[in-house]
């Protein structure tokens, strides 16, 4: 899955993709927030990335995008 979190007053989004189901993110998130915690993501390059959930603006879960190569019209 890829997911994109949105951090408040930053102009980039973290961008990852990982190894776990939508529900798992979810939960994960969820959990998190109720805590009022951090949220720790490992990606599939071993990084860990941690965010405080108070600076989050949004979270976007998906499947990875198609990785395009060359100069397809589409």
């Amino acid at each position: 899955m890829e997911v994109k979190i949105g951090v408040q007053y930053s102009p980039r989004e973290i961008s990852l993709e990982v190894e776990m189901t939508a529900d798992e993110i979810r939960a994960m998130v969820e959990q998190a927030v109720s805590d009022n915690g951090v949220i720790n993501i490992t990606d599939v390059r071993g990084r860990q990335i941690l965010v405080p959930v108070s600076t989050f603006s949004y979270i976007e879960i998906g499947p990875p995008e198609a990785r395009r190569v060359g100069f397809g019209a589409e």
